[in-house]
């Protein structure tokens, strides 16, 4: 059963059925729209919140009047508290966007426990070549912004992906992280067979912030201009 589902399973004909009806109807009159997002915000309940929720599948124009109406969308869910969790979560799982969900529960859970809800998100995805990989990549940049000792080991493994922008944030999401040096390999390894200049420079600032050794003569010729080789060392200029 879909996330939205609880039209007909939870609330039949009753209040929240009519408002989520309403507030998932681009056609709807936007004063009515508004009125039913206002209502569902002061319902606090699970199902409420799911209804909320169907905001943030469609875009109306203008586009103020499209921000307004799912800024007030969050405030009704986050306002709901710890009922409003589970059914995040779950949008979180489906949604092709995550932008929205993770706001909601950066406000509704720890850092902890947002970084795990990521990094689940994270283990269900393959490095392997896809025709749009933008999920993939706002997961690895939301984990850009915390310090775990689990993200090293869950995104170093994108350094293999055949996505050369995935590969790049993978680069900056680990460089930020503590357990960094535990990936010195991986990212000597790819510096090596790095065809994008970007990836191999974010990887030459790590070294020198780190002041990692290399092998010379297995960067030869890779690296870009304003960096050096100075024996095992690699140096700005």
């Amino acid at each position: 059963m879909g996330l939205f589902d609880f039209f007909g399973r939870k609330s039949g004909g009753g209040a929240v059925g009519k408002h989520g009806a309403r507030a998932a109807d681009k056609r709807a009159q936007a004063p009515d729209r508004w009125q039913s997002l206002r209502a569902l915000g002061e319902m606090k309940s699970a199902e409420a919140v799911e209804a909320l929720l169907q905001r943030f599948t469609f875009r109306i124009d203008p586009s103020i009047t499209d921000q307004e109406e799912k800024d007030l969308a969050m405030h009704g869910i986050v306002s709901s508290g710890e009922v409003a969790v589970e059914p995040v979560r779950a949008y979180l799982r489906q949604s092709a966007s995550i932008a929205w969900p993770v706001k909601m529960l950066q406000q509704l859970v720890s850092a902890e426990e947002l970084v795990g809800d990521l990094l689940a998100l994270l283990a269900e995805m393959s490095t392997d070549y896809e025709r749009d990989p933008q999920r993939k990549i706002d997961v690895i940049m939301q984990l850009e912004d915390h310090r775990d000792a689990r993200i090293r080991e869950a995104v170093q493994r994108f350094l293999e992906d055949a996505n050369e922008t995935v590969r790049f944030h993978a680069v900056q999401t680990l460089a930020g992280q503590a357990e960094i040096d535990e990936a010195r390999e991986a990212f000597l390894a790819l510096f090596t067979r790095e065809e994008s200049v970007r990836v191999r420079v974010r990887i030459l600032d790590v070294c020198v912030e780190r002041g990692w050794t290399v092998e010379p003569a297995a960067m030869a010729g890779k690296v870009p201009s304003g960096y050096a080789i100075d024996g095992t060392s690699v140096r700005k200029g």
